[in-house]
């Protein structure tokens, strides 16, 4: 189980694109090779500027709720577990619902992956393997009071999508008092529709982002 003082931080204003978490996520001893964190760019037209992509962990998974094979399961103490192999049939349907496009379709093994915190290693009393070589602090695992102490920005983990609010076990890192970050889809999609550019990550993140 994990300890529940140890939370989980993301500030992508720290990430520097090194790809330093992904690489380390890949080394990971039970994702075979493969990284369940990648990173996105803010606004490729505009900036080099990224951002850690990593499972929100939702308290009402949309991805497990979505599966109709049951592959995805929510532990006890709060993460959503990427599919099991045994039962995931690579419909893709996780990923459709997902309100932050994280979970990723792997053909060499057939199977649909996304981050699960490491909880071979979290719920043993240890960082995740993104944490442990973030250089910049854009990923953080630790009580929350020591992150609070230590920065400027303050945690949130609460999304709203129009009338629904979604609540998360990760934290995102958010400038002044803010405590939840409204996200409104429709405009975005009709932005990026607007300008010819995707709609997808960059359209998912807060305006600070890229500053």
């Amino acid at each position: 189980m994990l300890d529940p003082e140890m939370e989980f931080f993301m500030d992508p204003s720290r990430c520097i694109g090194c790809q330093a978490c992904s690489h380390a996520c890949s080394e990971c001893d039970t994702h075979r090779g493969v990284s369940m964190i990648h990173l996105e760019f803010v606004d490729r037209a505009e900036s080099t500027q990224t951002v850690p992509v990593v499972c929100m962990h939702c308290e009402d998974p949309a991805c497990a709720n979505a599966c109709p094979a049951d592959a995805i399961k929510k532990t006890a103490d709060g993460v959503v577990q990427s599919a099991l192999q045994s039962r995931c049939i690579g419909c893709s349907n996780c990923a459709l619902a997902c309100p932050f496009g994280v979970p990723r379709y792997v053909a060499r093994i057939d199977q649909m992956m996304k981050c699960d915190l490491c909880y071979d290693r979290t719920s043993a009393g240890k960082r995740p393997m993104c944490v442990t070589v973030c250089p910049s602090g854009a990923l953080a695992f630790g009580p929350r009071r020591e992150i609070e102490a230590l920065r400027r920005e303050r945690p949130a983990n609460r999304f709203r999508f129009g009338r629904q609010e979604v609540r998360t076990k990760v934290q995102i890192m958010l400038p002044g008092e803010g405590d939840a970050l409204e996200m409104d889809v429709a405009e975005l999609m009709a932005e990026g529709d607007a300008d010819g550019r995707s709609s997808g990550v960059e359209g998912r993140l807060p305006d600070f982002v890229g500053r």
